[in-house]
């Protein structure tokens, strides 16, 4: 029998209540067993004395985040070309940089890198792009399946209107898909996902094709979804069978197999919300992309009213900033900013909202991660006190202020499965 692992560690505990509230357990103890926790108590439990105790004071301890929504290739052009729209960022930055893929040690020094600053920032759960090229994604998928960072990861396709150094034939994408699909079938923690880049850039042959690979080996898709009017139009001009984005996809028989992401969702009619509540689908806030590329503001009150599963992504690098407590803080602001304008048909949401769809909203895809709730992984972060010497701060507005002003150096611990982790993995 294993000898079960039993830590204690002290401080002042937040996690998300419910989707507008947070648990606040001030200057208590929780208790984590084999990586899981345990419970919360406000005094030392008796049952647990002379466990190893470690004590963080009055720093605050939260789950670690969860990001729905990142491009790991293009993490060396963040916060580049910011001045440009998208069709001219995707254009000079981002297609060129992503056919340099093809080369496996450039793809293993970026995604190094990228996995080092994912980390930093407290991400421990993601839903990852690669490019077209397998090889390289395969290298990513692994290296986060060995981390036990959980994760769903992309080989990405496009057979159309894309440029020629990164356009695939149909037969080619699907082919190397299946290879990608065939080859982490048996991942535990980071696991293979479908990802067309988004329907103007994928025939509806190749969707069909997709469609079955995922039902052959039962994984879900994520794509970009009503990012844009014109992503909208055209994918409808394209399909012109289908009634909307969102139906393009289920028509393909590619919403079946597992978990859905749809990045962005900011324009969507009845029938795509319709479409992915049915298919217990996730619609993916990027806040700071879809400012940069001038995409739109999601409607984030009103679709979770409408029952809309949401959670936040940094869209690296369309978003600047790897860490998703600062999209937490977006969310808050554009959901101010919508209701501004357009005050008839939306509202601002509580920080309480955006930190959920931070933590908890977007950690129930990776399983029982995202709260400090027993049974919950020890998945968890420690921010120091941000208090100032004139004002002492509650454990809440820590948090708070921690996702409106802080960065990684604020986070003093990390954990990943009970086990502390350095700052720097080595590669």
């Amino acid at each position: 029998m294993t000898e079960e692992k039993l830590k204690i560690y002290h401080g002042n505990i937040v996690y998300s209540k419910s989707q507008d509230a947070l648990a606040v357990h001030r200057d208590s103890y929780i208790a984590v067993k084999n990586g899981t926790v345990e419970g919360i108590y406000d005094l030392f439990p008796e049952r647990y004395v002379g466990a190893p105790l470690t004590d963080f004071g009055s720093s605050a301890i939260i789950p670690a985040f969860s990001d729905l929504h990142v491009h790991a290739p293009q993490y060396p052009q963040r916060g580049l070309g910011m001045d440009c729209l998208l069709a001219d960022w995707l254009n000079t930055y981002t297609f060129p940089q992503e056919a340099r893929y093809s080369d496996p040690e450039y793809a293993r020094q970026v995604y190094g890198a990228f996995l080092n600053d994912l980390i930093a920032n407290g991400t421990f759960h993601a839903c990852v792009y690669g490019t077209i090229h397998r090889e390289a994604t395969s290298w990513l998928l692994d290296r986060m399946e060995q981390l036990k960072l959980r994760a769903f990861v992309g080989k990405v396709n496009m057979d159309m209107q894309s440029p020629e150094y990164l356009c695939e034939t149909t037969e080619e994408s699907l082919c190397e898909t299946e290879r990608f699909l065939e080859a982490h079938a048996g991942n535990r923690y980071a696991k293979p996902m479908i990802t067309p880049r988004f329907a103007p850039t994928c025939s509806f042959e190749l969707l069909k094709g997709l469609g079955k690979l995922g039902a052959k080996y039962r994984v879900g898709m994520q794509t970009h979804l009503v990012e844009s009017r014109w992503e909208a139009a055209e994918a409808l001009r394209l399909n012109p069978d289908c009634g909307c984005d969102t139906g393009i996809y289920e028509r393909a028989g590619l919403l079946d197999n597992g978990p859905v992401v749809a990045a962005h969702f900011i324009f969507p009619t009845d029938e795509d919300i319709r479409i992915l509540k049915r298919h217990d689908g996730y619609a993916v806030q990027c806040p700071d992309a879809t400012v940069n590329v001038i995409a739109g503001i999601m409607r984030t009150a009103t679709l979770s009213d409408q029952g809309v599963r949401l959670a936040l992504g940094s869209d690296i690098a369309g978003g600047h900033l790897p860490g998703i407590y600062t999209q937490a803080a977006r969310s808050v602001q554009l959901s101010k900013l919508k209701w501004f304008y357009e005050p008839e048909e939306n509202r601002p949401i509580p920080f309480a909202h955006a930190f959920y769809m931070a933590t908890k909203g977007g950690g129930t895809l990776f399983g029982k991660v995202g709260s400090l709730e027993p049974g919950y992984a020890f998945d968890a972060l420690v921010i120091r006190d941000f208090s100032d010497p004139f004002r002492s701060l509650t454990p809440e507005e820590t948090v708070e202020r921690f996702c409106y002003t802080g960065n990684q150096g604020d986070i003093v611990a990390r954990y990943l499965g009970g086990e502390a982790l350095a700052n720097e993995i080595s590669f």
